[in-house]
């Protein structure tokens, strides 16, 4: 029996901490299906679906048991058309656990699937999509923290880092 984790979010933009847990979750799973997720309750996109796709695609093309989606729709409708075994969230810090366990729980009863925690590592916990817009924004290097085709789109988007 194949086993399929989805890994969602707004992933706006996609980040090394986001790459770090589908990452460890193509270890674990037969696939991966990474779902960016239209977010009504983040008024501000940077990146619209279609752009962050492929960024998404982009840097997991390293990962062949991994496949990128876009959807506008409850996490639990998309956990059942993709035959997810469990949904897997990445946590940075204790108060991710509050909201994650909160929505877990909803999805649970919704749907009966399973959520999977993975912490991240030290090196990416304080990473966060909004940061990384906020100091793009101002032209700061955020190449050490982006996969390369991000980091690509920011500077598009921004222009390159000040010196």
């Amino acid at each position: 029996m194949s086993t399929v984790a989805l890994v969602p979010g707004s992933f706006d933009p996609f980040h090394n901490g986001h790459l770090e847990v589908v990452e460890r979750a193509a270890k674990l799973f037969d696939e991966v299906v990474v779902a960016a997720l239209r977010n009504p309750q983040k008024s501000t996109q940077l990146f619209d679906l279609e752009e962050r796709q492929e960024m998404i695609a982009e840097s997991l093309a390293h990962l062949p048991t991994v496949r990128i989606v876009s959807v506008s729709t409850l996490l639990v409708n998309v956990a059942k058309d993709v035959n997810a075994s469990a949904i897997v969230k990445g946590l940075r810090v204790v108060t991710d656990f509050e909201s994650e366990l909160q929505m877990a729980q909803m999805n649970r009863q919704l749907s009966g699937v399973e959520t999977l925690f993975i912490p991240t590592s030290s090196t990416f916990s304080f990473v966060a999509s909004r940061l990384l817009r906020e100091v793009s924004r101002y032209h700061g290097d955020v190449s050490a923290f982006v996969p390369p085709a991000v980091n690509r789109r920011l500077i598009e988007k921004f222009g390159a880092p000040n010196p």
